[in-house]
């Protein structure tokens, strides 16, 4: 009982949160603010160490499945929100992200992960998991830029503009914001990536093999770097900057998430 109340209230809270912005608009006193952050830490914090808790495995070894991992990927989205948020104003972005975040939270109750981390206990293996699950969550809330900004491009061009749309930050400000995540998240990916291939051995105790998990990541890893040069050299924005950095965060969840989905739901296998 006490672990499915650790789950469901920091959906509540998200949830709640989400709502009460939405209701006050643009009705929202400094003291509503820090309200706002001050419960969103407290989510933050319960949702956390739910996630400790069920990666630690108290009765057994650490498992760590696709509902795991898209909640902590989640968990860290909405950690870089909260801290983003004490230097910009992003509320309307948060109170977007909070109700996938919530559904995030409610995963592992439901999925509870069947895979077992091998050499969990090494020093390695911490820091290549904790950089790649930084990678995904800041990849993953560039891949969310980039999709509230496609709508919002849309939406701009038709002339039909809704309210959450009305309340986003001006584009040029999601653009700066999109490219600091994916300069960020590339360079984690990249130690992911290129850690999990050369040195496999030390981090999962086998050599490394080219199955379609590394194929989907190094894929990933050639789309985001192709993004950010062609930005850097070319000056890319816009549609081509949208649409590749949604194409590299599919290829990137097809990479674990999705593979890790399969195999537990549809195949029903723990490995």
């Amino acid at each position: 009982m006490a672990s499915i109340l650790l789950h469901v209230l920091p959906a509540l809270i998200y949830l709640g949160l989400a709502l009460a912005w939405r209701l006050r608009g643009d009705n929202n006193s400094p003291q509503h603010v820090m309200a706002a952050r001050m419960g969103l830490a407290l989510a933050l914090v319960i949702h956390g160490g739910t996630l400790f808790a069920d990666v630690g495995g108290a009765d057994g070894p650490p498992r760590f499945g696709f509902s795991i991992a898209l909640s902590m990927t989640l968990w860290l989205a909405m950690v870089f929100y909260w801290i983003e948020g004490w230097f910009a104003r992003i509320e309307n972005l948060q109170a977007v992200a909070m109700p996938v975040a919530a559904v995030a939270a409610l995963l592992p109750l439901f999925f509870p992960g069947q895979h077992v981390l091998q050499n969990a206990g090494t020093l390695a293996f911490r820091l290549h998991f904790v950089v790649a699950m930084l990678a995904y969550s800041l990849l993953t809330l560039a891949a969310f830029h980039a999709f509230m900004m496609a709508v919002a491009e849309r939406q701009l061009r038709s002339g039909q503009i809704s309210r959450a749309v009305r309340s986003l930050p001006p584009l040029l400000t999601l653009e700066n914001l999109l490219f600091r995540l994916l300069g960020v998240g590339f360079i984690l990916l990249t130690a992911t990536v290129f850690s999990g291939v050369f040195f496999s051995e030390e981090l999962f105790g086998k050599p490394v093999t080219f199955s379609h998990k590394i194929v989907f990541a190094l894929a990933s890893w050639v789309v985001f770097g192709t993004l950010l040069f062609g930005r850097a050299v070319w000056g890319w924005r816009g549609r081509k900057a949208l649409r590749l950095t949604l194409a590299g965060i599919l290829l990137l969840f097809l990479a674990y998430i999705g593979t890790r989905f399969v195999l537990e739901i549809v195949l029903h296998r723990a490995a």
